[in-house]
């Protein structure tokens, strides 16, 4: 045991290291357009799939330098079987999210979900907790708001990934053919992974910058290079928002 608590308090990854994989990370997603006009879509979606995992490790590597890796693995852990669970219920009964199927693009798959997207998951939950990390003393809020705050990523994320043909949806319709009950159950599965994890003593500065940079990207690539103005607008608008709460908070230090 006192091995183990050395091993977690002496040999923590460098600080330069999360810097490494957000810039890798960002120069992956801003190639994403200039490799779908030079390659085509089957190069673009193995891009795609390679930022999700360079995001999703920065992330790690930014709780890791702040928390240990004890309780950064337990996160890690915690958001991957949540979000599993709510996606194979989901994509299987159509409740919670709505009716819905992933197609085969995202490989592999366990039970029809693609080992992916519990990762997406993880890659923005820590970001959208550090968007309302002010409000942490009013908990409930708090648990209200970073469900919110992750929930605003979606409003640009959905839409666009099933219009590359990543998943589909039985019923079409509401925002932009996003069914209105899957952000119901975007709300749902985030509060539930936020009461259960309770962040505490969280590097927002970092994760404030994934999110703004996640922002910026989706919002203007939307806009100016796939052709999808209206979730653009919209979900630009109400991510925007938090990027701006908290930034606010994080420059008050």
């Amino acid at each position: 045991m006192l091995r183990s608590r050395n091993l977690q308090r002496y040999l923590p990854l460098s600080p330069s290291v999360p810097a490494g994989l957000i810039l890798i990370w960002l120069l992956g997603m801003i190639a994403l357009p200039i490799v779908y006009w030079l390659w085509g879509t089957a190069t673009m979606q193995r891009v795609l799939i390679l930022s999700v995992l360079l995001q999703s490790v920065a992330v790690f590597a930014v709780l890791q330098t702040s928390w240990g890796w004890r309780r950064t693995l337990l996160t890690l852990g915690t958001v991957v079987i949540i979000s599993f669970i709510a996606e194979y219920i989901g994509s299987h009964t159509g409740w919670l999210f709505g009716a819905y199927s992933y197609t085969d693009i995202l490989q592999p798959q366990l039970g029809g979900v693609p080992l992916l997207i519990p990762l997406a998951w993880f890659m923005m939950l820590p970001c959208a907790w550090a968007t309302v990390y002010a409000y942490r003393q009013r908990w409930l809020l708090f648990v209200l708001l970073s469900a919110i705050s992750l929930t605003a990523w979606d409003l640009l994320l959905d839409p666009q990934m099933v219009q590359w043909g990543l998943w589909a949806w039985a019923n079409p319709e509401g925002y932009f053919g996003i069914p209105w009950s899957n952000y119901a159950g975007w709300l749902l599965t985030a509060t539930i992974m936020t009461l259960i994890l309770r962040p505490q003593k969280l590097p927002t500065r970092p994760l404030l910058i994934i999110y703004t940079l996640t922002w910026f990207l989706e919002t203007f690539g939307l806009a100016l290079f796939w052709g999808m103005p209206g979730p653009a607008l919209v979900g630009g608008l109400v991510m925007g928002l938090f990027v701006w709460l908290g930034w606010r908070a994080e420059l008050k230090k």
